[in-house]
């Protein structure tokens, strides 16, 4: 690495390039985006998966996906999806364990994911946030991965199933 320049900046993302010596001797600008950790819940209730519907206005579709926010300061992958699911769809979990974390999209983003699977579900009071319209929906374990293929669909959803599915919770 030659340099390091931050090109934009808002509460949202932080977007620049890093200028690199690559193997051959020549130089060359690689562009990134920096976003915060996120966390996404598989949030299991006898046979179903919880999901919510919700319009997405960078793909201008709703779509159901899992429930999925942003890790707040000092907070574990754990502690930010038992918040983000009982403010997103109002249950609470009894149990919850780390799946999975990792980078996502490593050739533009500099952003860590984790996933997170919930179980023990006991509904409570919803805790939205002022720009989430979102409806939660029950979807058959069965269902959950064709659901989480149908268009439009994300990322999130489709790793955070894969990988509980993988490692036998659905």
């Amino acid at each position: 690495m030659l340099d390091s320049q931050t090109e934009y900046e808002t509460g949202w993302f932080t977007g620049g390039y890093d200028r690199v010596r690559q193997p051959d001797g020549t130089e060359k600008q690689y562009y990134w985006a920096e976003l915060s950790t996120a966390v996404v819940i598989v949030a299991v209730a006898e046979d179903h998966v919880l999901f919510v519907e919700q319009y997405r206005p960078t793909i201008r579709e709703t779509q159901l996906e899992l429930p999925a926010g942003i890790v707040e300061q000092g907070e574990s992958f754990t502690q930010a999806a038992e918040r983000e699911l009982r403010e997103e769809t109002g249950f609470e979990a009894s149990s919850l364990s780390l799946v999975q974390e990792f980078w996502t999209c490593t050739g533009l983003l500099r952003h860590r994911r984790g996933i997170v699977f919930a179980e023990g579900l006991s509904p409570g009071e919803r805790e939205l946030d002022s720009n989430e319209f979102l409806t939660p929906k029950a979807v058959p374990i069965d269902d959950a991965v064709a659901v989480a293929r149908a268009q439009p669909t994300n990322d999130a959803t489709i790793e955070g199933l894969l990988l509980a599915k993988d490692d036998g919770l659905l």
